[in-house]
């Protein structure tokens, strides 16, 4: 069974890592992208522009966010096209760029992943 991690884009890469992916549509600022050990960009699964602009990084709307990203992914049919090509990942970790490492889009997709797999 896979397991999901999320870590930030700016953190150096590890074995324990596994799969690498970048969860975030827009390319992380500052990062070159040959320096970026990454095994896939998977802008499919991330947050439409329309609710992460709606977002804006700002905690009061977080929960809000959550609820329309949810249902995006629920109707998301690039996420099973996605846990296909990642389901004999034994560790497969989420990268994204987002200051605040407690209320982020990874976060929630994490979860939602996680519970496809179980």
């Amino acid at each position: 069974m896979t397991k999901f991690k999320i870590k930030r884009v700016y953190e150096s890469a590890e074995k324990e890592d596994g799969f690498r992916v970048l969860c975030d549509r827009l390319w992380p600022r500052g990062v070159k992208k040959d320096a970026l050990e990454l095994d896939m960009w998977a802008k499919d699964i991330t947050p439409s522009t329309e609710i992460r602009k709606l977002f804006a990084h700002k905690p009061e709307n977080f929960a809000h966010f959550k609820e329309l990203y949810l249902a995006e992914l629920e109707q998301n049919p690039a996420v099973a096209e996605f846990l296909k090509k990642v389901k004999n990942e034994p560790v497969v970790t989420l990268l994204y760029a987002a200051k605040d490492e407690h209320c982020n889009h990874a976060m929630i997709l994490r979860d939602f992943l996680q519970s496809k797999v179980h």
